[in-house]
């Protein structure tokens, strides 16, 4: 697939990695549909993308809720005459030990805690592929491509229980969606980055930060153009599916 041919859905597009994904998109001659549930960030995105090559439009997306994902997959058919790439990048942490002991007690994490990053990180994806994909197949649109990102905590990170399972859930479905979705015409691909420098580095702490430095051979943060440069590949090989890309600077070795 050429990227100017794009017609994508982007999740979690107002900042981060789904804002640059989007702007190299648009950059490339693609059309985007930019979602995500910050619409303060979804006019800055906007603006910035005015002046690209492709086309930007933007439309608030709570992903992990059943209606929303539905009337925005139904919108962003409607604005591009038949959607052909959706990236599921729409993604939270909500940090904490699954128990701690404390002076006198002990701390554990709240239910409510891991619903949230469940549900945005793994229902999230899975309500936008079910309805992106049905309406795919409706249309009879062939060679398309679904890209999950994913991430290096998908192996297992402390204090990130509810994110890790998250992670992990969406590469095994990356590898059954691969499966299942072939005759149609879907490729399902995913990548998982290691420390890349967005806004969700910064819930990070220094010294959890640096640790991991530590431990990738890099020993450094990434890019947001270097995880870029990884969807490019999966939109342009035809012959890749079913597998998760590490851009992480060597980090799960």
């Amino acid at each position: 697939m050429r990227v100017s041919d794009v017609r994508a859905i982007v999740t979690g597009a107002a900042s981060g990695l789904g804002r640059h994904f989007t702007l190299e998109l648009a950059k490339a001659g693609a059309v985007v549909v930019a979602g995500d549930i910050d619409t303060k960030a979804l006019e800055r995105l906007n603006s910035e993308s005015e002046s690209l090559e492709g086309t930007v439009s933007v439309r608030k997306l709570d992903v992990s809720h059943e209606s929303s994902a539905a009337e925005f997959v139904r919108e962003a058919f409607l604005q591009t005459g038949g959607v052909n790439v959706l990236v599921n990048n729409a993604g939270i942490l909500r940090d904490g030990l699954l128990v701690k002991e404390e002076i006198g007690w002990v701390k554990t994490l709240p239910r409510v805690q891991w619903k949230q990053v469940i549900d945005v990180n793994l229902t999230g994806a899975f309500l936008m592929t079910r309805e992106t994909v049905a309406e795919i197949i409706r249309r009879k649109i062939r060679q398309t491509v679904v890209i999950n990102i994913s991430s290096v905590s998908r192996l297992g990170n402390s204090g990130q229980s509810n994110y890790a399972a998250s992670k992990a859930a969406l590469d095994a479905c990356t590898r059954t969606w691969a499966l299942e979705l072939a005759s149609y015409g879907v490729r399902v691909g995913g990548i998982a980055p290691g420390l890349i420098d967005t806004p969700m580095l910064r819930c990070i702490s220094e010294e959890a930060k640096s640790a991991l430095i530590m431990r990738a051979p890099l020993q450094r943060i990434g890019t947001p153009n270097e995880v870029w440069l990884a969807v490019r590949f999966i939109l342009e090989c035809d012959f890749f599916t079913g597998r998760v890309i590490e851009v992480d600077g060597g980090l799960s070795f």
